[in-house]
């Protein structure tokens, strides 16, 4: 019996695996700054960011997946005004990586740290959704293997996931910036990451609802 469970939860998690693992590693809002980060200051200097945004990722999983997300999806309203919002501020965090880092110090008032990443991840509508689709496609699932500790499950590989991913895109940027040493390769590619940022942030606000609703071309 215990190897047939085995089989069965190794089951579950390759399916929840492929699944999750597009959402998680596709370059959304939070991966794109992890590369500029890991571009800009490296992977060490990176670990605040990580933990700040991965420490928000597991209060949202803890949140919907004991049955508290109800209320967030109840209020549609919240959502979409924590879009705009989130928005705004990755206007705000690709103006930073703008910014020229030419001193070690100009370098350090441009790194973002923990409470950057619990704002990122915070306002980050589009984690609250996939945390929803997890719980969603899976939590019925995994209880009937775990129990009980069904959830607690869940929440375990999907803050693993998430926390490999993420180094692996502050590693991806670390890579890039290594390739030239020029201070011009360096400030495109800052360029580069910053103009992602805004092209997301322009992305969430037009396909906001309160938006749409308040311009007048809702279906």
């Amino acid at each position: 019996m215990p190897l047939l469970v085995k089989e069965v939860s190794m089951s579950l998690f390759i399916i929840w695996l492929g699944v999750m693992f597009p959402l998680v590693f596709s370059p959304g809002p939070a991966n794109i700054v992890f590369a500029a980060s890991g571009a800009r200051v490296g992977i060490k200097r990176s670990i605040p960011l990580v933990a700040g945004i991965d420490s928000i990722f597991i209060i949202k999983s803890i949140i919907i997946g004991y049955g508290l997300g109800e209320v967030v999806k109840s209020h549609p309203e919240i959502m979409n005004s924590l879009q705009l919002v989130g928005a705004i501020y990755l206007v705000y965090v690709a103006v930073k990586f703008m910014r020229p880092n030419s001193s070690k110090s100009e370098n350090i008032s441009t790194e973002l740290g923990f409470f950057d990443g619990l704002l990122i991840q915070l306002l980050n509508s589009k984690g609250w959704l996939m945390v929803f689709l997890m719980f969603s496609l899976f939590t019925e699932p995994s209880q009937d293997i775990f129990g009980d500790k069904g959830v607690a499950v869940l929440i375990i590989w999907l803050a693993f996931l998430n926390i490999s991913m993420h180094f692996v895109w502050v590693s991806i940027g670390e890579f890039l910036s290594r390739v030239s040493s020029s201070p011009l390769y360096e400030k495109w590619l800052s360029f580069f990451y910053a103009c992602c940022l805004i092209a997301v942030s322009i992305w969430l606000i037009i396909e906001n609802p309160m938006v749409i609703t308040y311009l007048g071309i809702s279906t």
